[in-house]
């Protein structure tokens, strides 16, 4: 046996299974798509990887600078942005925090009351148009709500990756999110 081997052995030995439901069965050979995660269903430590990527175009960078009344011109005007040290466009970065908030939305926030809040958001690596982003988000803490009895909070950090691997954005969120049987989703029939 190979170390290789040895060390895939020691991980598989180390590995819990426990699968997460994107799927609730309806009746014999019908199925409903469910998102996200319960309270209960969250453990520290945890690291969700989300997919699909996102491949930005200037098209998002200039909607997002025109949507939120961004007048630096680096986002939208290419002949500014060529004299800059960037050489082109820059992605606006809260065009970057709002996909990699949403690519976390199916995994972390899908059952969430509210928001709480983001913290600790760092740009770390330009993004221009053509980048495909990609993210994952890691369970940092979790506890009961004191005054909410059916709902616990829940904290992640999330981290924006390229399409090279290289981290682009990070940040952490605080949710709010439902206890198992005390969502809206069946009054709503989701």
């Amino acid at each position: 046996m190979t170390n290789k081997d040895e060390r895939m052995k020691q991980i598989e030995g180390d590995m819990t299974e426990k699968t997460l439901s994107a799927y609730r069965q309806l009746g014999p050979t019908r199925y409903r798509e469910t998102s996200g995660l319960y309270y209960e269903d969250f453990e520290i430590g945890d690291t969700f990887e989300h997919r699909p990527g996102r491949t930005i175009t200037d098209v998002d960078n200039i909607w997002m600078t025109l949507l939120t009344m961004n007048v630096q011109p680096v986002h939208f005007d290419a002949a500014y942005a060529a004299k800059t040290e960037w050489r082109k466009m820059l992605v606006d970065s809260t065009l970057t925090l709002a996909l990699l908030t949403g690519m976390s939305v199916r995994t972390v926030s899908a059952k969430v009351v509210a928001n709480l809040g983001w913290d600790k958001v760092k740009a770390t690596y330009p993004i221009f148009a053509g980048d495909t982003l990609y993210a994952e988000s890691t369970v940092l803490s979790k506890r009961e709500s004191k005054s909410r009895p059916t709902q616990g909070i829940v904290t992640v950090s999330t981290r924006g990756l390229n399409q090279d691997g290289k981290e682009v954005m990070s940040f952490e969120r605080t949710m709010l999110i439902y206890k198992r049987g005390h969502s809206p989703e069946a009054a709503a029939n989701y």
